[in-house]
Parts: structure tokens; sequence; C-alpha cells
């Protein structure tokens, strides 16, 4: 017993400690205190407590409470204060004593989890799914002219569409906002709709266009067995051609019978025999036993005598992209368009440098020497290793095996240096007009400091934007993560708030290998200023695209539940996908409330 209170009375002075750190800490965060909306005030003295506690490190105290079968504050941070003085009471009456009373306004315990079901509830609607984590959906532009695909949405489970400000245009937003709110109307529930804003997002340039071929490939079967290749033959009337379609003259087209053969040499100068093996309503399908590259100018000369010899007409120009391989380089230019493709020798070593431009360009006045450089979401690496004006050079030091592929429009990260760029983009203000008529929820991208938004808060006023317009923060960079704390406190001047972990874009920030302690303390602090958290990137995307999740999916979706949203991304199972999360998040919310694990009957039947 004699260890026992020694060990009481050590965890006493250490309540004491803590609680200090809290009062200094109300008094440094005074000011931000003050500005946080009257709804978020009881949360923003709660998220100031946390941030104290977490600057003690209470793990030695935590073994202590373990062993002695009391709390150990681990899920305490909805209401870090009222735990700890809870806590306080408990160790005195264990010591014999009452504990010095503490005057603080403070959350009860209970008190935390009720005002982050609130606060979510504000920003995303009453949950009609019978699920505490609601369900986002990026909509693709299919949605504007697909009724029946949004509607299938709203049925499996969507309770909010969202919309992607850096593809399409307001028009086909305007026709996607319309199905939705259709949709919700026959489903007789409220999907809220959340735009993302763009951001000046770091990506490669444009790449000089190549010929205009299209490839066909002659697939194998499940036996290895080569099947041929087959295309359709349009007319040359039609205005957008799909990647099956090749354009002929529209009369010579309508003479083509089932069996007709013709003789070709396609782009490669390479012979070939092809036979027509159907006829459709707007054009025939054709076979080639072999893979063929077809371009604008391909003379196709009929067996039969009666039909002329024709000529393909206009195919759009192929995109290329720049091999790049582990040991070569690149040079990185801010000359807008600016690219050229890599030259090899006979034996595949590299006797010139691909080109490839950067935007927005004055990213290439910052980098230094030996910085770290990332592309197209990290699958490529390399590391800076020359300066000139307005270029650099990068020595690639990771690569898939045989060579990475990099393309137009791909992501650049440089992890370690402040590049300077945050805030509202010129595109930004303007599609933000439109989002606050017709959107209930603006995400915000690459915001990484109070600076960014207080940008977008004076935005919102000066559209004059409904006070019920919701903000969602994208935490996507290692500026973002530094500055959390002040983010939250400033943006709690908003009623309707919540923050987005994008994992994919913070991975590359923060390394892998820190990004499971960064995505915890996310959630902690967010928690602690009960902000409603969406859990994104690649969220079942194996199941979304092709069908069929794998077992990491699985796990993550499983993860989930310790936030308050997760989102979907696009693609031809999107609907498969939110009918499987629907289901598995119910059944995973029986056994886990967030990061807390609740222990129902187990059943082995």
């Amino acid at each position: 017993m004699g260890i026992q209170k020694e060990q009481l009375q050590t965890i006493s002075l250490r309540i004491d400690e803590v609680i200090g750190l809290i009062q200094k800490e109300n008094l440094k965060n005074h000011a931000l205190l003050e500005e946080v909306c009257p709804s978020y005030a009881p949360s923003a003295k709660n998220l100031s407590h946390y941030a104290a506690f977490r600057s003690f490190d209470a793990r030695s105290m935590q073994k202590e409470l373990k062993h002695l079968g009391l709390t150990r504050l681990a899920n305490s941070e909805g209401n870090i204060l009222g735990s700890l003085l809870n806590l306080k009471e408990i160790v005195h009456s264990l010591l014999g004593d009452l504990p010095k009373t503490v005057e603080s306004d403070y959350l009860h315990i209970g008190e935390g989890k009720k005002l982050l079901q609130k606060h979510t509830d504000c920003l995303f609607g009453d949950n009609e799914n019978k699920r505490r984590v609601r369900i986002m959906v990026t909509q693709p532009s299919e949605a504007a002219t697909n009724y029946d695909l949004v509607l299938e949405m709203v049925k499996n489970g969507m309770d909010c569409a969202r919309i992607n400000c850096a593809h399409d245009d307001s028009g086909i937003w305007k026709r996607i906002i319309e199905n939705v709110r259709k949709a919700e109307h026959e489903c007789r529930t409220k999907v809220k709709v959340a735009m993302d804003l763009s951001g000046p997002k770091i990506r490669t340039g444009d790449i000089v266009m190549g010929p205009k071929v299209k490839r066909f490939k002659a697939p194998k079967d499940q036996n290895g067995e080569k099947r041929p290749a087959i295309f359709k033959l349009v007319s040359n009337a039609k205005s957008v051609l799909e990647p099956l379609e090749v354009p002929v003259d529209e009369t010579w087209l309508g003479q083509l019978q089932v069996g007709d053969a013709m003789k070709t040499k396609d782009f490669r100068g390479k012979s070939h025999k092809l036979k027509v093996v159907k006829l459709l309503n707007d054009g025939v399908l054709v076979e080639s036993p072999k893979s063929i590259y077809l371009e604008t100018g391909t003379v196709l000369k009929p067996k039969n005598k009666e039909l002329q010899k024709t000529k393909i007409l206009e195919l759009p120009k192929v995109e290329q992209s720049i091999l790049v391989r582990a040991g070569d380089t690149i040079v990185v230019t801010g000359e807008v368009g600016a690219s050229s493709l890599p030259k090899f020798d006979t034996k595949g070593n590299l006797l010139e440098p691909g080109v490839i431009s950067c935007i927005p360009s004055q990213i290439v006045e910052k980098v230094k020497m030996g910085d770290r450089i990332l592309f197209d979401d990290g699958k490529i690496s390399g590391e800076v290793e020359g300066l000139d004006h307005g270029t650099f050079d990068v020595r690639i030091t990771r690569a898939k095996e045989g060579g990475a592929l990099l393309k137009a429009e791909k992501g650049i990260n440089l992890p370690s240096l402040d590049l300077g760029i945050s805030g509202l983009t010129d595109k930004d203000r303007e599609d933000l007009k439109f989002v606050v008529q017709h959107a209930d929820i603006v995400n915000v991208s690459y915001v990484n400091t109070e600076e960014d938004v207080r940008g977008i808060l004076k935005e919102l006023d000066q559209l004059k934007a409904k006070p019920e317009l919701g903000i969602i923060l994208k935490i996507e960079t290692q500026s973002a993560y530094k500055n959390l704390i002040g983010i939250l406190l400033t943006a709690m001047q908003r009623k309707h708030l919540g923050v987005m972990i994008a994992r994919g874009d913070l991975a590359l920030e923060v390394g892998w290998k820190n990004m499971g302690m960064v995505q915890e303390g996310i959630l902690s602090f967010c928690s602690a200023a009960h902000i409603p958290v969406v859990w994104a990137t690649q969220v079942l995307e194996g199941l979304a695209k092709k069908g069929l999740p794998s077992r990491s999916e699985i796990t993550d979706i499983t993860s989930s539940v310790q936030a308050e949203c997760v989102m979907l991304n696009k693609g031809p199972y999107i609907n498969k996908a939110i009918s499987f999360l629907h289901e598995v998040l119910l059944n995973s919310e029986n056994s886990h409330d967030k990061k807390e694990v609740m222990l129902p009957i187990m059943k082995w039947d």
C-alpha cells in the first residue's frame, strides 16, 4: 500500500502540472478564443486544453494509471480537462483526502462526444442512413447526363456528393447538382453537395503531342492464345471519337459488308490483313490478327474490286510521356509549354534528358541543390543535382523497373521546401462565386497557415455567403500539420466546419514512415476541437475501379470509423463500392466508437 500511495501522490502532482500548463495555454490563445463562433466556444477552449496536455509527456503516468486500473486518458481528448479533474478526484479519494477545487470552465465527460455529433450534423445534415460515419462520393462528369447513376448512389447510401472544380465547368456542375437534388427528392432524403476548390497545386505542364496514331492491341486469352485486335470504322461526320473508333469517308463506309477483306500498311510500315466482322448502326467492326498502329492518312485497300481504296481521316494526336529510369536525369523548366522527349542510343543509354515544364513556373526559382522531389503521387522520386536560370536538373533515384512514364498534369511534391504558395488562386475565386450559390459545403485545398484560413473567410464575407455554407479544410501539407492548432482555432469562426485528411499528398509531404503518427495526430486534435473529419484518398479504389477490393482496402475502411465521413473516388463500379462501404461501416460501428473498441457478444455461427 505504501508503494501504491507513493504512486498516487506522484500522479496527483503530474495532474496538477498538466492543469497548470492548460491554464497557461488558455492565456496564450486568448485572442483566437475570443474570435470563434459561439457554438464552437467550448470546443475551442477544449482544443487549447488538449494542446497543452499534448505538450506534456504523459506516457509514464499512463503506465502507472494502467497498473492501478485507472483511466489512461487515451480517449479523453473530447473533454480533457474534465477527465483530468475527474481522475484527480479519484486519486485523492484513494489517498483519503479531497483535492483542491479548480475554478475553471470545462466540459464534463461525455459532453465532447455530444458536441462532435452536433457539429457533424450541422455540416452533413441529419443522418438518415443509420450510420454515424457519412459517405461522400466524387461525382464523375457522367453524373451530369446520367440521372440513374446518381439515383443509385443515393439509394446505396451516399450522404454527400463531391464535385471537383479542377474538372469540367459550371454548366456540367449545375447539371450534376440538379440530378443530386432530383434524386434526394425521389428518395425522400437529404444529400449535401460539397465542391472542391482546385487550389495552387504544383504539377507537370503539357508535353509535346505525338503523331496522330491509334494503337489496337491483339490481346491474349486465359490460355495464352492471341485474339484478334478489334477496332471500329465510323463516319467522318462524327465529332467526338471513342477509344476504339477510326474515322473514314461516310459514303465508302456505307458500302462495306460482313466478310469484306482489306490490306494496309500501318504506322510502322508493317503489312496487315483486315476483315469486317459486324455491321453496327453507327459503323462497322473490323478485326486484325495482329496488333496494329493506324494513323491519319493510312490507306485501306479492299479486295473487293467494286470498292475503291480510302484513307483514314483525322485522328487526334497521341498524348506522349517522358520515360524516366533510376539513374537518368530529367530537366524541369519554368517555361510554359516547353517540353521534349529524352533521346537514347541503340543500347538504351540516355543521350539527352527529357524536358518538362512545372506549373506554377515560379517554383523553379525556389528549388535548392539536394532537394528531394516527387512526381505523380510519389511513383517517381529524385534529387535536385543542378541549377540553372529558369531550369533545374533532377537525378531520378526511384522509378519502377524498366522505367516509368511521366505525363502532363501530374502532381509534383517538394516535401522539404517551403514553396510559399497557398491560399486562393484566381480560378478558385471565380469558382467560389458559383459554389456559394449552389453548394452546401466548400472544400478548400492547400490550407497551410492561419492566414490562408482568414483569406477564405474574407472571400466568403465579400461574396455574402450564407452562414449555413460549410467549410472543409484539406490538410495535405507538412506546413498545414505543423500549424494545425492555429488553423482550427481560426476556422472556428464558421459555424459549419470540417477537416479532410488528404492522405495521398500528406503522406508524400511527411514521409510514409510518419504518416500513421500524423494521421493519428490530426484525428486526435480534431476530436478535441469537436470538428468532424473526412477520411480521404484511395478508399476502396480497387473496388470502385476494378470491381474487386484488396485486403488492405478492407482494413483501411475498418479504420475509417475513427472519422465522421469517408470519401470515395469515382470509378465504373462506384455504386458497388458505396453499397459495400455502407454495409462495412454499419458492421464496424457495432464494435468501434471512433477509437474506442466496443465488446459486443461474440457469435461464431
